[in-house]
């Protein structure tokens, strides 16, 4: 057998060592070796015994000149495929600091140091967006950064391209979790007394009925049974990279029945009758709530429009509830802890739980929720009851 370690003289007198080692068979099964010059027999022997524990132990890694920016894209090919939109834009926003600051660094070269230092960059001056640029990103921004690049490094590890994951070396910055702002009874009930004047009076019960903004707007006439009382919530419209896209629930459990309480049923058709007299009013120009039309087919009119009858925009419909809620004199929030006021309160009137996770279409991770605690459909009726309580409106 070959000697691995080979002397030679250079022309200069001055003597090196050669390192040839096989280090196992590429994808093709042709063979690959480990070739590198050093200054002493020392240095050589000590990379040879290094190699070979690692093959004996399969924790050898080829060198690489890889960088983290072309090893990202590829991984996030496969990370998001068949994901939502919105998911892949949130791997996309979460790998930009990490693109900005050690995109052309090797990826074997990134050690903890670099991590360290990419977390300081984003608490001190990562911000692009959503504030004034080149200030600092929150700790939740921080925290699902350092999250997507762990999974992508142990991903890395599984293809054989990384020893260890360095990423899960740096300590995430503490979570401040913020303090929601919520309505009580009163505050809801003043809120909804108020936006009964409001055409899209039955838009804002549905947001206090605890839907997402994306399902509220992404919900068509086709979804709703004024005469059995239900609404389905099977997508949502929701703004990505600045678009409006329409997408499918987050999860199975988003695609749910509802059952609508009377005011909200009242609303409803109020809003129906309200439509019918803009598309008189408009003629040839209302849009019948029928913006993508390449994608609907007909009779699929969106719920929620403006008077010529074209769906609105996610951050209008956030902006607007701002206007109302100010100008119904109750405390501002914003508009997903709507959403959080309502759960909140029915947790309060008693309702189970499990009933609450259920009409608020959650995946809930917890071994006992998942397995032990089940709602049916029948129990979203209790949620209803509650509601149709919450809301209403005590005549003077």
């Amino acid at each position: 057998m070959k000697e691995p370690i080979t002397k030679f003289t250079l022309k200069n007198g001055t003597v090196r060592y050669l390192l040839v080692v096989d280090i196992g068979r590429d994808k093709d099964g042709n063979r690959q070796q480990f070739k590198r010059r050093y200054d002493t027999l020392k240095e050589a022997r000590a990379e040879l015994s290094s190699i070979r524990h690692s093959i004996n132990q399969g924790t050898y890694v080829k060198p690489s000149k890889e960088t983290l920016n072309e090893y990202l894209d590829g991984y996030i090919v496969g990370a998001t495929r068949g994901r939502r939109a919105s998911t892949k834009a949130s791997y996309r926003d979460a790998f930009r600091c990490p693109r900005e600051v050690l995109g052309e660094m090797p990826l074997q070269a990134i050690q903890k140091k670099d991590v360290e230092d990419l977390v300081e960059y984003m608490e001190t001056k990562g911000r692009r967006r959503g504030g004034t640029p080149g200030t600092g990103l929150g700790t939740r921004s921080i925290r699902l950064m350092l999250g997507r690049l762990t999974a992508a490094f142990d991903m890395a590890m599984q293809e054989g391209k990384l020893a260890r994951n360095v990423v899960k070396l740096v300590t995430p910055p503490a979570h401040k979790k913020s303090k929601r702002d919520t309505w009580s009874t009163a505050q809801v009930r003043g809120f909804l007394h108020w936006a009964a004047k409001d055409r899209l009076h039955a838009a804002w019960r549905l947001s206090l009925y605890g839907l997402r903004r994306g399902e509220v707007l992404g919900l068509r006439w086709s979804d709703i049974d004024l005469t059995e009382k239900t609404l389905k919530v099977n997508q949502s419209r929701v703004l990505v990279d600045y678009k409006v896209l329409v997408e499918p629930p987050k999860s199975e459990n988003g695609e749910r029945t509802l059952p609508m309480d009377d005011k909200l049923v009242e609303a409803l058709r109020a809003l129906r009758k309200r439509q019918a007299a803009d598309a008189e009013e408009a003629g040839s120009i209302y849009q019948h709530g029928l913006a993508e039309l390449d994608w609907y087919t007909a009779g699929d009119a969106y719920v929620v429009t403006d008077s010529l009858g074209m769906p609105v925009h996610p951050e209008w419909y956030s902006d607007e509830f701002g206007r109302i809620l100010k100008q119904a004199g109750v405390p501002r929030i914003r508009l997903h802890d709507s959403r959080h006021t309502t759960l909140s309160l029915m947790e309060k009137a008693g309702i189970p739980i499990s009933i609450i996770s259920k009409w608020a279409g959650h995946y809930d991770a917890a071994f006992t929720m998942k397995t032990y605690v089940h709602a049916s459909d029948d129990d979203l009726k209790e949620g209803a009851k509650a509601l149709a309580k919450l809301h209403a409106i005590k005549s003077a």
